[in-house]
């Protein structure tokens, strides 16, 4: 394990413990019932959006076809986002979280994506543009479309069918994950607000209990 891994383990504990203690009421991005508190955008408005996204018993249920996302209707910054997701059947696919959402773009968004790939789930996908100060690009080549920062720890995700869980902490630009308890990223980004996304990419997946946990205003 090298120093920088390290660093970012050690920031991570003292970052996730340290805004906890102080985090305020749980709010429900989800309300179980409907999808009244989200917006929605489909690849090239190919079908109406309740093709793809759609509540069933307490649970999200996106399409994976056609592309798009749905997002929230405020931006936030400075939160703990819990959401916990499952690959239907025990067919994994693709998907991921959207964070910091600047502009809510057609098929995706100026922001980052935690990523929940299979396998992956963990990584960063820089989408629109978006930036990270951890991204290195190689010299001598173009940026490529989708830039990633990858985790640090071998994956954390469980069986295909079961549940996992993700508690991203934002503070102040910094994106801190952890997947089903286990420390996988730290991303910095110089934009401090924005939306919140969940993915239609492939395949059917379904989300429950996502909350957020605004930080106090004067920390």
């Amino acid at each position: 394990m090298n120093k920088h891994i390290i660093t970012n383990l050690a920031f991570a504990f003292l970052f996730s413990g340290s805004i906890t203690m102080q985090a305020q009421k749980v709010e429900k991005l989800f309300n179980g019932k409907n999808l009244s508190n989200w917006n929605f955008v489909v690849d090239k408005n190919a079908v109406p959006a309740e093709q793809v996204f759609s509540v069933a018993d307490g649970m999200i249920h996106i399409a994976g076809q056609p592309f798009g996302y749905m997002y929230t209707k405020n931006k936030y910054s400075n939160y703990k986002l819990h959401v916990e997701w499952r690959w239907p059947d025990g067919k994994v696919a693709n998907s991921g979280v959207f964070l910091l959402i600047e502009e809510p773009k057609n098929p995706f968004p100026n922001g980052i994506e935690c990523q929940l790939h299979a396998g992956d789930a963990g990584d960063f996908v820089l989408l629109g543009g978006s930036d990270l100060a951890e991204y290195q690009g190689k010299p001598g080549e173009p940026r490529p479309q989708f830039p990633v920062v990858k985790k640090h720890t071998d994956s954390s995700e469980t069986t295909a069918g079961e549940w996992n869980e993700a508690n991203i902490f934002v503070k102040n630009g910094t994106i801190t994950v952890y997947v089903n308890g286990v420390y996988q990223n730290t991303g910095t980004n110089k934009v401090k607000e924005g939306y919140i996304g969940l993915q239609s990419e492939g395949g059917p997946i379904q989300f429950r209990n996502v909350t957020i946990t605004p930080f106090p205003q004067k920390d």
